[in-house]
């Protein structure tokens, strides 16, 4: 088990300062910061360690900058720095060498050195952190890893450096206000260099030599003193559907003896460059994901409806990842319709889909509201518009589930006005709030298109129908038994025959519940095995409590 050791200046029981945590912990431990300013230099060598700030992104500063030392050093250890404010002097902010380094959230500035200096083949990952001063941003020697999210602003020199074959993937970060060049690739660098902002730079935006070969995929540069991109002699690599404004002539300019692929393209208005882009795009929950889709799975038959939530999720994932990427992701509605008869599982599949679209990002997370008519339809002109924008309020983040959703246009039940009232209401709420709620409309397949016809704009709110299909016999077996199971009951054997052939005589009009009907019989086979055990006049024995006989069933089947 990790163990969890606590820094702290006014804390019994607490280290007094994070190295000497450090000192104390063993391999791969976690040092958690209490918030406050901390003057000391960090050593992590030969073993892993996390360090993190305790109450979040902020409260926790590492100052080293009145030493010569850089405020903290990994030499082949692995460390990961969380939600942390670093600041160093002449000497470099963290520097890495032959090991594994992660920071995600923390901010970081220098006077004179690099804020991030990395190299001897180590691996590491930059993700949402902000570089403010210093000679360089970040350097790369001899080393792979990612940089994502991230800003480096206000630097003397270069922005980021890669070279000794450096080969890593820089993506949706911003370089800006730099004194020389944006990103400097020199001696065999290979960087690859996605959807990033460029821009504000003294020299060339990226410039290139030594026979380096970066990859430039959909970067936006501009406001550059030098060229947009530099390409040195003996040097290759590419620059695909780059964007330059108001940089030198020529904007990508290339020396005799290079030779780059340069592949013009257009970029939609609508895409995001550097950490904007990967600001606009939420964390998804990949593990609660594949958990709810494997809930979803397991529910018995409606095999097209899984089909459907699937297609669903899959796009909004996507979407995600191409929000992320500084792609344009089009306006997607999470407005569902569930047609189909009663006891298909419309309720269950709604509350797994309004939690998969949390774990995705798409949505807060917030509650489950069902509703009905009643919950939506008031007694007099005005009523109805209040409580409707209340139960609407009420599912913010989450899923509003409309039962029998039908029953609110005009054809149906008194009041019908009023009922259209909700109607109109929804509409509107849908529209101003389609990334806040997801509203799901439930009913029968033929009054849920009467529904859609109460209002003209409602049918293009809801991304599409979702039909659920009546259980099979077979499968309403399954559910029994799965019933059985929960509540531990064994069922003897024919049980499940004659389930099957009393399922399969049952006609599937409008009023079959299908698993309401399951649920009824299974309460009815309970009453059954209870009276036949009682009217034995002595204690049954445990496995008579558990089993239940062909003449139980029987027996509920005939009441």
């Amino acid at each position: 088990m990790t163990r969890t050791l606590l820094v702290s200046t006014d804390q019994a029981g607490a280290y007094p300062s994070i190295g000497e945590a450090l000192a104390a912990a063993g391999d791969d431990a976690v040092v958690a910061v209490s918030p406050g300013t901390y003057y000391e230099a960090l050593f992590v060598n030969d073993r892993g360690a996390t360090v993190v700030a305790a109450e979040g992104p902020g409260t926790v500063t590492i100052d080293a900058s009145s030493g010569t030392y850089p405020t903290v050093s990994c030499n082949s250890g692995r460390l990961e720095l969380r939600d942390l404010v670093l600041k160093a002097g002449d000497a470099p902010v963290v520097v890495a060498d032959r090991a594994k380094l992660t920071l995600t959230g923390c901010e970081l500035s220098a006077g004179f050195g690099a804020a991030v200096q990395i190299a001897g083949r180590s691996e590491f990952n930059l993700a949402r952190c902000r570089v403010t001063g210093g000679r360089y941003g970040l350097v790369v020697e001899d080393s792979d890893g990612s940089v994502e999210g991230c800003e480096f602003t206000d630097l003397a020199e270069d922005g980021i450096i890669v070279r000794i074959g450096a080969a890593p993937t820089i993506r949706t970060t911003t370089v800006t206000r730099c004194g020389n060049r944006g990103i400097y690739i020199y001696q065999y660098g290979k960087p690859t260099i996605e959807a990033c902002e460029i821009s504000q730079i003294g020299q060339a935006g990226v410039a290139v030599v030594h026979q380096s070969a970066p990859v430039l995929r959909r970067c936006r540069i501009r406001d550059t003193r030098g060229p947009a991109v530099s390409f040195g002699r003996g040097c290759q690599g590419s620059v695909t559907e780059c964007t330059t404004e108001n940089t030198a002539e020529p904007a990508i300019e290339i020396a005799e003896g290079a030779s780059p692929t340069i592949v013009e393209g257009r970029v939609s208005r609508q895409a995001a460059f550097g950490a904007a882009a990967a600001r606009a795009a939420t964390p998804q929950d990949t593990a609660r994901v594949e958990k709810l889709l494997a809930d979803l799975e397991a529910m018995v038959g409606l095999e097209s409806v899984k089909d459907e939530v699937r297609a669903l999720i899959d796009e909004i994932q996507v979407n995600e990842w191409r929000r992320s990427a500084g792609l344009p992701v089009g306006a997607v509605s999470h407005h569902l319709i569930f047609a189909g008869a009663p006891g298909t599982g419309k309720t269950t599949v709604a509350r797994i889909y309004g939690e998969l679209l949390a774990a995705l990002g798409a949505l807060p997370g917030g509650s489950f509201r069902e509703v009905s008519r009643r919950d939506l339809v008031g007694q007099y002109l005005g009523h109805t518009a209040e409580k409707t924008a209340a139960a609407f309020d009420q599912a913010r983040g989450g899923v509003l589930f409309i039962d029998e959703a039908y029953t609110l246009s005009r054809s149906f039940g008194s009041g019908g006005d009023f009922g259209q009232e909700a109607i109109d209401t929804l509409v509107k709420l849908m529209e101003d709030h389609r990334d806040e709620v997801a509203v799901i409309a439930a009913g029968y397949t033929g009054d849920m298109v009467t529904f859609l016809d109460a209002n003209a704009g409602l049918a293009s709110r809801f991304a599409r129908t979702v039909e659920f299909g009546n259980y099979s016999p077979e499968q309403l077996v399954v559910i029994v038994e799965r019933m059985a199971t929960g509540d531990e009951y064994l069922l003897d054997d024919g049980v499940s025959e004659v389930l099957r052939e009393h399922f399969g005589t049952i006609e599937r009009d409008e009023n079959f519940g299908n698993a309401r009907e399951a649920r009824k019989l299974f309460e009815g086979v309970r009453k059954a095995q209870a009276q036949r055990l009682r009217q034995t006049g002595q204690r049954p024995s445990l496995d008579e409590l558990r089993t239940v006989t062909v003449a139980d069933v029987q027996a509920a089947i005939g009441r």
